[in-house]
């Protein structure tokens, strides 16, 4: 007997059935035992080979969760939610104006012009060359890495102020020590923690530019009367889902408790210091109104305005001016939303309108907004919670309020009719005194005599 069919033995001893049968099931299963001896193999194998498959897997699984984890490190150790101590480059990035001495361009009327007051005048005459002008020149710098940065320069000041010229002049540098140049534009530039030296390239300095600290006109508002606090740093009642650091400020990645149709809302952020990051994965996050409408945040300092910029309407329309500041300041958003209007059947009957208001000045001015915009849920007659966006950046925020406009009274209501006056039937009371007078001087008249 086949050593595998060795446990059928003593069935097969107390067994009725007759030998021949018994032989032949006997034979059968003796043929077939090698193929179940194969089977068994084969299924040890496999499950060997699993095994082994599985460890790989878990292994590889493991080693890329490690890698990611040293990524997050790595880049932890460049994303600051507090100045950093031992950054020159941070020192050196923020705002600067000042005025500075810019050449004359000669263009081709007052190049005509010179030829022909030359031909008029003697040989010996001294052509005159044009003369040089002072302008305001202000100046941005942000920190693109380690030691390379980029720069914007505005002819009549920096945003948001009222010479402020929108076309900039985009300029390039690296550090160098605790200095940077720059260059890109008429002049070199060489920048220290405290100013900029502007210079030609025969070297002759045209102007210095002083480092500016600006703030909001609307930092440390008090909420008015009649506004909801959002946040003050005693808690997160008034969030669905809300975190707080340990300095008592708020974390992104909060929902607003309460639901409200037209509102104006006030907050204060902070901007993370993320040298080594540029576009959307800088400073990240967004007011989600009604979780559908995106004012967004974002650390576009020194950069011009865009749609995905911060004070844009996400990917609907861009900030008219970019009045973005450094991170690691606060800065203020200023939000006035009125929401859409629908009909019984559903159908939309008035957009979406928003004005916002970007470090105290307007960046949007009461946009029409006929859908949702980025990732926001679709529309329909329904309130739904306005959000903090959590993108992976340590934006922080703080007294926030606001305002349910519909909540507002007014002294006028109800409005009372206009009617018109009342017409009398007899002569009103001035007329009355005004045919008597009348009267009274016919009286006095002295009356032509008509003695002869």
């Amino acid at each position: 007997m086949h050593p595998q069919l060795r446990f059928l033995q003593p069935f097969f001893r107390s067994s009725k059935i007759a030998r021949p049968a018994l032989f032949v099931i006997c034979s059968t299963l003796a043929a077939a035992a090698p193929h179940v001896v194969s089977a068994q193999d084969d299924a040890k194998t496999t499950e060997k080979a699993a095994e082994k498959t599985a460890d790989k897997v878990v292994d590889k699984a493991a080693i890329r969760a490690a890698e990611k984890a040293a990524e997050k490190a790595k880049d932890l150790e460049f994303i600051f939610t507090q100045p950093p101590t031992d950054d020159l480059s941070f020192t050196l990035q923020g705002e600067f104006i000042g005025e500075v001495t810019v050449p004359a361009p000669v263009s081709a009327n007052s190049k005509e012009n010179a030829e022909g007051d030359s031909k008029d005048a003697s040989k010996d005459a001294v052509p005159v060359a044009p003369a040089a002008e002072s302008k305001v020149l202000g100046l941005q710098l942000r920190v693109v890495g380690g030691e390379n940065f980029e720069g914007l320069s505005y002819y009549g000041g920096l945003p948001g102020e009222k010479a402020h010229r929108p076309k900039p002049m985009k300029l390039i540098g690296r550090r160098s020590g605790d200095f940077l140049v720059l260059s890109g534009g008429p002049w070199a530039i060489f920048v220290d923690k405290d100013g900029c030296n502007l210079v030609d390239k025969t070297g002759k300095t045209l102007g210095r530019l002083t480092r500016v600290e600006r703030q909001s006109p609307t930092l440390g508002a008090k909420p008015p009367e009649h506004s909801i606090v959002l946040f003050d740093g005693s808690g997160t009642e008034q969030f669905q889902k809300a975190t707080m650091t340990e300095d008592g400020l708020l974390q992104e990645g909060a929902d607003l408790k309460p639901m409200i149709q037209d509102f104006d809302l006030h907050l204060e952020f902070m901007l993370p210091y993320m040298p080594k990051k540029e576009g959307q994965a800088r400073g990240n996050s967004g007011i989600y109104i009604m979780s559908r409408y995106e004012c967004q945040i974002l650390d576009s300092f020194a950069q011009e305005a865009v749609n995905n910029s911060c004070g844009a309407i996400y990917l609907f329309k861009p900030a008219d001016v970019n009045m973005c500041l450094p991170p690691l300041v606060w800065q203020t958003y200023d939000i006035r939303f009125t929401a859409p209007r629908w009909a019984a059947d559903k159908t939309k009957i008035r957009n979406a309108r928003i004005s916002s208001w970007l470090n105290g000045v307007k960046v949007q001015d009461d946009v029409d907004v006929p859908s949702s915009t980025g990732h926001g849920k679709p529309e329909e007659p329904s309130l739904l919670p306005t959000l903090l966006q959590d993108h992976d950046c340590p934006v922080r925020f703080r007294n926030a309020w606001i305002v349910d406009r519909g909540l507002l009274t007014s002294d006028s209501f109800p409005v009372k009719a206009t009617r018109e006056p009342k017409v009398e039937n007899s002569t009103p009371k001035a007329e009355k005194a005004e045919s008597k007078l009348t009267a009274k001087a016919d009286d006095s008249t002295p009356k032509p005599s008509t003695e002869r």
